[in-house]
């Protein structure tokens, strides 16, 4: 059985039935209902064109709830006849769902979720799972989300931007229960390409196939982080690397320049070091200028201090610190950092410590904590 192929088919099936006439969320969980009854019966008896197997199967379910809800006896005069199977699929609604799906009147958390259901065509247990939460809790996100969006217009044009930041959502989630979220929303983003030629969503794409290149390097066997200048270069997949630089290369060629093709290309130099100390810093600051001027993001800002802090010393790093709040994720941690590089260890491991308090997930805090720990035991002996 392939579980792909079924993924990748839901976002057009559910589109089909909308065209139809169905409301979303009864679309979506027709579409539901015929990728478990495909489930059941591919195995024995796979059919010779899936998508039209799909939307039939789905139709009729669609029918069968629609009969079912005496609410709905209108609609039922209007749907009773059945579509020959390929009729309506002529148009390939996808791109109308990733809209649908990244509304902005849903909450992030919403949109995410609504997403990886219909777009992702994975189960709300699957979901859960994945976001280390109750299957009703996810039940009732995914319920609220459908509610939200109920009257909103299919055809109405879609924020291209709005679905790239949902999809950037995914990826950073990474690998969660048994669904791997990175290389999920690296597939939704593969498949956005295919339906929009927005220089940001090639950006986003060379971004994520970049960073998914240092997966194997990122942390040691027993989960511990390895920051990126002590990673094993020889484990990055340098297959994704060449083909994040070359989405990235297209996309920049149009002179469209977006934040994600900044974070981007930031990412290829990064890449392109064959070891830690051979890094082209002075290059990097260039893009993080070129990031916070696009963006006039606080986060943006801090992560160039770092790499001012490497291109012209920790000094540098430090001033371009000062302005910045103190309480953005990752302020202590940097300045510890940049404190260290100049010497000042007893600042330096203080502020670890600070750091590790505030850290958001295991991994970072202990990362932190036996920074912390490395710069005392320096300091004692």
């Amino acid at each position: 059985m392939d579980e792909a192929l079924l993924r990748s088919l839901t976002p057009a099936v559910i589109g089909i039935l909308v065209r139809r006439g169905a409301d979303f969320a009864a679309a979506e969980d027709a579409v539901q209902g015929s990728l478990l009854e495909a489930l059941r019966v591919w195995p024995d008896a796979p059919p010779r064109d899936p998508k039209p197997w799909l939307v039939k199967v789905a139709w009729r379910k669609f029918i069968d709830a629609t009969r079912a809800d005496a609410s709905r006896r209108r609609r039922e005069e209007r749907v009773e006849a059945e579509p020959s199977p390929g009729a309506g699929g002529a148009t390939d609604d996808t791109l109308q769902l990733y809209f649908l799906c990244a509304h902005p009147s849903l909450t992030p958390a919403s949109a995410v979720a609504l997403t990886l259901r219909a777009v992702g065509g994975l189960t709300t247990r699957q979901i859960a799972q994945a976001y280390l939460v109750p299957e009703a809790t996810m039940a009732q996100r995914i319920s609220r989300a459908k509610r939200t969006v109920a009257d909103v217009r299919f055809d109405q044009n879609g924020d291209v931007a709005t679905v790239v930041r949902v999809l950037y959502l995914v990826f950073n989630e990474g690998y969660s229960g048994d669904v791997d979220l990175a290389a999920e929303a690296i597939r939704l983003t593969r498949q956005l390409t295919t339906l929009t030629d927005h220089p940001e969503v090639a950006g986003l794409l060379a971004l994520m196939l970049l960073h998914h290149a240092r997966r194997a390097a990122r942390t040691r066997p027993d989960g511990s982080l390895v920051p990126l200048v002590d990673q094993d270069r020889s484990r990055w997949d340098t297959a994704l690397i060449a083909e994040g630089v070359d989405v990235l290369q297209t996309a920049l060629a149009r002179d469209r320049l977006g934040e994600f093709q900044a974070q981007a290309a930031i990412a290829a130099l990064h890449a392109d070091a064959p070891r830690a100390e051979e890094t082209d810093w002075v290059q990097i600051v260039e893009w993080y200028d070129e990031l916070v001027r696009l963006t006039d993001s606080p986060i943006a800002r801090l992560n160039r201090a770092v790499a001012v802090g490497e291109a012209d010393g920790p000094q540098a790093g430090l001033r371009a610190l000062v302005g910045l709040d103190t309480a953005l994720p990752r302020y202590t941690a940097v300045s510890a950092y940049l404190h260290e590089r100049s010497g000042d260890l007893a600042t330096a491991a203080r502020l670890y410590v600070d750091a590790a308090a505030a850290a958001s997930n295991l991994a970072e805090r202990d990362h932190l904590t036996r920074q912390a720990a490395r710069l005392n035991a320096a300091l004692q002996g």
